[in-house]
């Protein structure tokens, strides 16, 4: 298929890419370049490979971006509570009505497939304590990022606007791991990083849990959602991850110690997190044979061999 990907020159489009040209379908990126472009380089000479600089707030940018495009995976966001939380405004006109702009674009204009990516931040404070949340949870976000992606996955998933398109809605669990447009503010990144680089980490609520998954597992379940038939994913909603990668941030910390055993870590206890959630993945493991093939100790040594590399030491700002 002729694929857009929109924020692909980002953390989980610049994995995307070459992961959707390597399985032969052709790929346009729609990109503003905000944290510029080295990260496309590598896709940059293949025949089927496209660019269009843009924001997707843009009417003419998301025209040109959909011209002749078969499928969508719609990436571009303001991604993550603290820059939401930086300027709400942007958060809300990127993450809200640009990407209801595009759905009702890439309808009008006979797009077959759409991909929205959405966050399993959606389900905010589970229940029960020791179950998990899966697909038919209640939703409770609890930040601006969570309540944006809510309300697209909302609009995408009614039928009546619909129409034509065969939209699917990917739950991401927090992604770790190396990418080409490196992201060190995320939790595996972030504690591997410091720790290892500066030997001292302060963690709040190390008790709460989260879900985790690879890069380039995201990458996969994307590519195995766009290679299923339409009518198996059509109106569907699938968490992205594996059921055994929630772990708690004390946990995370202890899988990190191999990589910097010296390294002094301070808990600060809070008895109250809004979000606290450990997700069920069976799914899209059920549902599409998806399985991870990397995990967090995996996603941990490779951070670990970055940091300790040179190449990439400094955060790299959401």
């Amino acid at each position: 298929m002729k694929v857009l990907v929109t924020g692909g020159a980002g953390y989980i489009g610049s994995v995307l890419v070459p992961e959707l040209l390597g399985a032969g379908h052709r790929v346009r990126v729609l990109d503003a370049l905000a944290h510029g472009g080295a990260s496309l380089l590598g896709a940059w000479s293949h025949p089927g490979f496209d660019f269009v600089r843009g924001d997707v707030r843009a009417a003419d940018a998301r025209a040109r971006a959909l011209e002749g495009i078969e499928a969508v995976v719609h990436l571009a966001a303001i991604v993550g509570d603290p820059a939401c939380a930086r300027d709400p405004d942007l958060a809300r006109s990127v993450n809200l009505d640009a990407s209801l702009a595009l759905i009702d674009d890439a309808n009008a204009g006979g797009v077959g497939r759409f991909l929205f990516a959405s966050t399993c931040s959606n389900y905010g404070r589970m229940p029960d304590p020791a179950g998990y949340v899966s697909e038919e949870s209640p939703l409770a976000p609890v930040s601006l990022y969570a309540e944006t992606k809510v309300g697209v996955e909302r609009a995408l998933l009614d039928r009546a606007p619909r129409r034509r398109m065969a939209v699917t809605a990917l739950r991401f669990a927090t992604v770790f791991g190396v990418s080409p447009r490196m992201r060190f503010d995320l939790t595996v990144n972030e504690f591997t990083l410091v720790m290892v680089r500066d030997g001292r980490l302060q963690v709040f609520g190390e008790q709460f849990w989260r879900p985790y998954v690879h890069v380039r597992d995201v990458a996969r379940a994307v590519r195995l959602v766009l290679d299923a038939p339409a009518a198996a994913v059509d109106g569907e909603v699938f968490n992205v991850g594996s059921t055994e990668q929630n772990y708690q941030k004390q946990q995370i910390v202890e899988l990190i110690r191999p990589h910097a055993p010296d390294a002094a870590v301070d808990y600060v206890r809070r008895d109250e997190d809004p979000r606290d959630y450990r997700v069920s993945f069976a799914k899209i493991s059920d549902r599409l044979g998806f399985r991870a093939s990397r995990s967090v100790p995996d996603g941990i040594a490779e951070v670990a061999r970055l940091v300790e590399s040179g190449i990439a030491l400094e955060p790299v700002p959401a």
